[in-house]
């Protein structure tokens, strides 16, 4: 069973920085994206539920500093990238906001 993967604007711009920033960081945001393309509840790597504003959101971390945030939608079988970027105080799952294919 296969997951779809889109992304927010900002995870867009993120992903661009991540890229820039080291091969190592992209590597491992490429894995973590194939694993959640195939099942975002597998693990390991273990991921975090989120709560209070993120509520909804789930986490995984890339490095120290960084995490992949995202949400599932399960009828739609798609995951929905948040950011890619610092840690995740800033990142609010917002139900209508379009996400790129």
């Amino acid at each position: 069973m296969s997951w779809s993967v889109r992304f927010t604007r900002q995870a867009q711009k993120d992903a661009r920085k991540l890229a820039a920033a080291s091969p190592a960081l992209k590597a491992k945001a490429e894995q973590l994206l194939q694993l959640l393309a195939e099942d975002p509840f597998r693990q390991p790597p273990p991921y975090e539920a989120l709560v209070g504003d993120l509520r909804g959101a789930f986490s995984r971390r890339l490095n120290i500093q960084h995490r992949l945030v995202y949400q599932v939608l399960r009828e739609e079988k798609i995951v929905k990238v948040l950011r890619l970027w610092t840690h995740y105080e800033w990142a609010r799952p917002e139900p209508g906001v379009s996400c790129a294919q």
